[in-house]
């Protein structure tokens, strides 16, 4: 029953905005400052509110749901405590683009400014990290606001936006009117590329002798991926994606080389290394995929499409920018390129990738009898066949998950990207689960990620989610350790965890999961079927790998391609 036009209190403002909005699930945690929300959610029927274990868990969830779905994640936390738990997961949200809105409490406006109980400047806190930010200071104000909020975070280049709520502004009453349109003075994204600047890109692919796509996380956003297909598979032009990118283009389609980048394939940096047409799409030119910018791809022309204006030679200068979004602009292209095809034969270029990929191919010592972690995700990859959503914390899994795991999907893959944040796999996993029916979901993360965020396990129990959490313990916060053995003279300072760490097995029981646990090859399989057929609840599968093991390739922070490490100088090291 629509409650427009009817003298409504805040708290029942917000809940009726968030039905205008279409929004079904969100995840929270109540305190005193949101008790008037919490007070009306009780009879709510149109709302699921996911009660999670901790704010940043809340963050990460609705991380994973927006990532899934594509629709905006909503958290709801009360002042203080509850709104800076979840800085964390708003700042990871902004790095990579993730649509949030979180709702906090906040004191009692005459309340403001006296450090009055549980208070926190959250609005000044999250500016740097926010997509934009509100404190609502009259409740005729809200629903607008509300309306305002969802719009930022989904158009343009998406991100996470706060809106602060004080307490008093969620009893007084006002008449609600909810808008059918936003109108934000200064923000009006531009969806359509320049034709003139189209024009100029497809002149560039006819004339190009070794073209490269480079596909970033814009794609998967935009809903861009047929039209990448479409542009690959005409001229057979050889994609490479990033981190966010995977999913975006099929990794087990001939055209693909995979992830570039710090660990990416050795021929995807060799390609990019040697393309003479790169073409960046919905991809910013991160550290960890340029490496030495002075050096990165210095012999190609660049183009570069994003919706963001300020993304544009940012971080590497282009020849050639198109503002826009990719969908968008990907089919003026296609239109352009259809009426006059490119013509050029790019069998000498595909005979050099193959080179490059006979020189170093992806491997690891599977005929010691121990267990590594690359053959479990490898052995994870062969039983989903694509048809999975697979989320990673961050460390050595993560990139070895990128070069083992097969993403035929967008929206297949989820992880931490700019921040990298620890303790993200956990709670996204099943944030995205609460969306995701259809598919299992996977939780991936090492024994250091998954202990920072492991009290959400509850949060699955309870709803009996059948996230499969899978552990690749190495008893070593592994990546920093590699680090260490790397550039730090092997010093492992503060990073051997095998004294501290618990019985994962007993962990999963306590918070009501099943568990198993292995260390052998062998029973790898039987374990990830055991794993993959159980959906009564939350499973948590620990796989003990071995402590020494490095991720390869590798370009060295700061480094150029040319620089890429493909194993341990030192072949007499154990690692």
């Amino acid at each position: 029953m629509s409650q427009t036009g009817k003298e409504l209190n805040g708290a029942e403002i917000f809940l009726e905005s968030l039905r205008k909005e279409g929004v079904d699930t969100i995840f929270g945690y109540p305190g005193g400052a949101v008790l008037g929300i919490y007070d009306k959610l009780y009879d709510c029927d149109f709302i699921h509110h996911i009660l999670v274990r901790h704010e940043q868990g809340a963050a990460h969830m609705a991380e994973g749901y927006a990532k899934a779905t594509g629709k905006v994640g909503v958290v709801l936390v009360t002042s203080g405590p509850g709104a800076t738990n979840t800085v964390t997961g708003i700042a990871d949200a902004y790095m990579d683009s993730i649509p949030l809105v979180v709702f906090t409490g906040q004191v009692p406006s005459k309340l403001i400014g006296n450090d009055a109980f549980q208070e926190a400047d959250i609005v000044g806190i999250t500016r740097p990290i926010t997509k934009h930010n509100f404190l609502v200071k009259d409740v005729e104000e809200l629903a607008s606001t509300i309306k305002k909020a969802f719009f930022i975070a989904s158009t343009g280049r998406p991100g996470p936006v706060l809106i602060d709520m004080p307490k008093d502004m969620l009893a007084k009453t006002t008449r609600f009117v909810y808008p059918d349109q936003v109108d934000i003075k200064g923000y009006k994204p531009t969806i359509s590329g320049h034709s003139q600047q189209i024009k100029k890109a497809a002149a560039a692919f006819r004339k190009a002798k070794r073209p490269l796509l480079y596909v970033g996380g814009g794609v998967v956003m935009a809903g861009a991926h047929r039209e990448l297909g479409l542009l690959a598979q005409e001229a057979g032009i050889p994609v490479t994606m990033t981190l966010q990118g995977l999913g975006a283009f099929p990794m087990t389609d001939p055209l693909s080389l995979g992830m570039l980048g710090m660990h990416g394939t050795f021929w995807a940096n060799m390609a990019t290394e040697n393309c003479d047409l790169l073409v960046s799409l919905g991809a910013r030119f991160d550290d960890r995929v340029t490496g030495n910018t002075e050096t990165f791809a210095r012999n190609a022309y660049k183009i570069q499409v994003d919706i963001d204006p300020t993304a544009i030679d940012k971080n590497v200068r282009v020849d050639l920018p198109i503002v826009g979004d990719l969908k968008s602009v990907l089919a003026d292209l296609l239109t352009e390129l259809s009426e006059k095809p490119v013509q050029s034969d790019y069998s000498d270029w595909w005979t050099m990738i193959q080179q490059w990929k006979d020189a170093c191919p992806l491997e690891y010592d599977n005929h010691d009898g121990k267990l590594r972690a690359q053959f479990v995700l490898q052995k994870i990859s062969e039983k989903v066949k694509g048809q999975a959503v697979v989320v990673t914390d961050v460390g050595q899994h993560q990139m070895w998950a990128t070069q083992w795991i097969q993403f035929d999907h967008p929206r297949s893959h989820i992880t931490s990207g700019g921040l990298g944040t620890m303790g993200f796999s956990v709670p996204a996993a099943i944030g995205a689960a609460f969306a995701v029916t259809d598919r299992p979901v996977i939780s991936i993360s090492g024994d250091g990620g998954f202990q920072m965020n492991m009290q959400e396990l509850i949060t699955a129990a309870h709803h009996k989610l059948p996230v499969k959490f899978i552990i690749l313990n190495n008893s070593f916060l592994g990546m920093v350790r590699q680090w260490q053995g790397l550039f730090y003279k092997e010093k492992f300072s503060f990073t051997d965890l095998s004294a501290s760490n618990p019985d994962f097995v007993k962990v999963a029981e306590a918070f009501g999961c099943k568990g198993l646990s292995t260390d052998s090859p062998d029973e790898v399989d039987a374990l990830l079927d055991a794993v993959l057929a159980y959906n009564e609840g939350p499973v948590l599968a620990e796989f003990k790998v071995v402590k020494e093991e490095m991720v390869f390739p590798m370009v060295p922070s700061g480094g150029s391609m040319r620089d890429i490490m493909v194993k341990r100088l030192d072949p007499n090291r154990l690692v």
